[in-house]
């Protein structure tokens, strides 16, 4: 009589590759979570695969960076590598995602290049974007996450890609992402260079409206999904997203998210493994119809065994 149910088919596994490992490690404030090489990051996906889940978003973490992301849209990048070995292991058997930001490539952490003013550059970050986008589509991401909040990124991406030929490439674009403090942890697992923060093209935390206007902008830039970060702190926002617009609503359970429910379990605070549940049922019941989360495997494989 449940009226939400989860499906393993509504995860994605968000998954880092770091250049130069030999072999996957850990993250001290992400239990369970891996810097992958590039070798184990194959193997991880074709488990995950295995479970069940519904995609996998990439971020690639570059021995080297520079002020203007280089690593980003070179073909040898570690992300674009990643992502043809994964789309020739894989082929089509998965939703192969990416991360569409430059943040993991600069020497400052920003998402965006600089001015000489320090400030982030919106429309010169935007050529950088289109040059991504293409980039990822050629190394075969079937989907396309626009994560760097900059205004105008859906057009510039769609633009880039329609020019060349990728007419089905799809746009996944971070509609409503806030400048949160659950980002925390991920910046270990992309070894983050970040001085500073990014409240001036993050969402501020106490606006709402603000939000639907962001989706709307975006969905008029030809946007195919929409997506709210984090997921637990703004369920309101994914709420009133997913009842007003008619494109699949995807949320993404942050780092700061899962961080909390392991140091609580560990701790004997919460029943961990309920609580993992529970949240992600609340965000699917809040109206998301993909839910990225570290927990993808784990809970797929609950829920494969439960039918």
């Amino acid at each position: 009589m449940a009226q939400t149910r989860l499906h393993p088919a509504d995860l994605v596994l968000p998954m880092f590759v770091k250049e130069g490992l030999a072999d996957a490690v850990p993250l001290a404030s992400m239990p369970g979570v891996l810097q992958h090489s590039l070798d184990s990051l194959v193997v991880a996906a074709r488990d995950a695969v295995a479970a069940g889940v519904g995609g996998l978003m990439i971020y690639g973490v570059p021995e080297h960076r520079d002020e203007i992301g280089s690593g980003a849209t070179d073909p040898d990048g570690i992300l674009n590598v990643a992502l043809r070995r994964l789309r020739d292991e894989l082929g089509d058997s998965t939703v192969l995602m990416s991360d569409l930001c430059l943040d993991e490539f600069t020497s400052h952490g920003h998402c965006g290049v600089l001015d000489d003013r320090g400030r982030v550059d919106n429309d010169a970050t935007l050529e950088l974007y289109a040059q991504m986008a293409l980039a990822q589509a050629r190394a075969g991401a079937h989907v396309l996450g626009l994560s760097g909040m900059m205004d105008g990124q859906v057009a510039a991406c769609r633009a880039a890609l329609e020019e060349t030929g990728f007419t089905d490439t799809i746009i996944l674009a971070y509609a409503a992402k806030y400048a949160s403090a659950a980002y925390g942890p991920f910046r270990e697992a992309v070894d983050s260079a970040l001085q500073g923060d990014r409240a001036t093209y993050q969402q501020d935390p106490a606006n709402f409206t603000e939000s639907l206007r962001e989706v709307s902008l975006d969905l008029a830039q030809d946007a195919d999904i929409v997506m709210i970060k984090p997921a637990l702190p703004y369920l309101d926002v994914l709420h009133a997203v997913a009842g007003e617009v008619d494109v699949p609503v995807a949320a993404y359970q942050v780092s700061g998210e899962l961080a909390m429910i392991e140091a609580a379990g560990a701790n004997g605070w919460i029943d961990r493994d309920r609580m993992m549940l529970e949240t992600l049922t609340s965000i699917k019941r809040a109206g998301a119809s993909i839910i990225l989360t570290y927990y993808a495997v784990e809970v797929a494989t609950i829920l494969r065994a439960a039918i």
